[in-house]
């Protein structure tokens, strides 16, 4: 039963940052995508477990425009960040660029 909360909890990240990166432009998406897989050699599901992935990318493309895409996904997340790896998550994808 826990390995299917996890694997719920998992699906729901990869929908909200699928979302996200959709409603700014699917050229976003396809962005975000193809540096995860030739740079990190991973999926969109693969940020649940390693969030810094997606906030290194969103700063690389957007610099502090990607906390919009960051804000997003915590709107749709937010509702469930009691949980304990969804709050983590969030936390992460939400660290400010570096000056």
């Amino acid at each position: 039963m826990l390995d299917n909360m996890e694997d719920v909890k998992r699906a729901l990240v990869t929908l909200s940052i699928e979302k996200a990166l959709l409603d700014v432009g699917k050229s976003t998406y396809d962005k975000v995508v193809d540096i995860l897989n030739n740079e990190y050699h991973c999926y969109l599901p693969d940020c649940y477990a390693h969030p810094e992935y997606l906030n290194e990318i969103l700063k690389q493309l957007y610099g502090n425009a990607g906390n919009a895409i960051v804000g997003l996904i915590t709107s749709q997340l937010e509702e469930f960040s009691y949980h304990k790896p969804i709050e983590r998550f969030l936390k992460v994808i939400s660290i400010m660029p570096r000056n």
